[in-house]
């Protein structure tokens, strides 16, 4: 019974020094549920894309920092079936002089593009289409499509000739 109770003790040390069963929360995109995305633990380390971090989480923001002093706030919304990450996007104004608020083409070097014109309609990648509505007080972009997409609502920052948008993507609990 001694020889026992030791190899269990010695197997749960070895397991909670191996990391198995630290994470408490893994997250992954809705359409890539096997990959996790964001692990949380309940020990405040934290990977997002590879990359770790230490956090801390309210009911509205994960704070990630990074040992090099890097800082990451993304902003999140829990629901019953997961729930939406907003993560950080920066979009540069592709035309002359300063934009008038989001109006114009905002370009990023991967080759993603927003066109939002001054009648309310938006281009997406050119390939999704639709009309938008900006609310200037809560720092929002709401973005109705005309396929059958359900609508989105970014939030936006500008600052001069960039355009920083939070995206939601839908997140699930990753798939053993």
């Amino acid at each position: 019974m001694k020889k026992l109770l030791t190899f269990i003790f010695a197997f749960t040390m070895l397991l909670t020094a191996s990391g198995c069963g630290k994470y408490k929360e893994n997250w992954a995109y809705i359409h890539d549920p096997k990959v996790t995305v964001l692990s949380l633990s309940d020990d405040g380390k934290a990977i997002y894309k590879g990359t770790k971090y230490s956090y801390t989480k309210d009911d509205s923001y994960i704070d990630l920092k990074g040992k090099d002093g890097s800082e990451l706030k993304l902003r999140y919304i829990a629901d019953k079936d997961g729930m939406i990450l907003y993560e950080k996007s920066t979009y540069t104004f592709d035309g002359e002089g300063t934009p008038d608020g989001i109006t114009g083409v905002w370009k990023q070097d991967n080759g993603w593009v927003y066109r939002f014109t001054e009648k309310g309609t938006f281009s997406e990648e050119d390939i999704f289409y639709g009309h938008y509505i900006v609310d200037e007080e809560n720092s929002t972009i709401k973005l109705m499509y005309d396929e059958p997409i359900e609508d989105a609502i970014l939030y936006y920052e500008l600052k001069g000739n960039e355009l920083i948008i939070d995206y939601p993507w839908p997140m699930v609990k990753t798939e053993e």
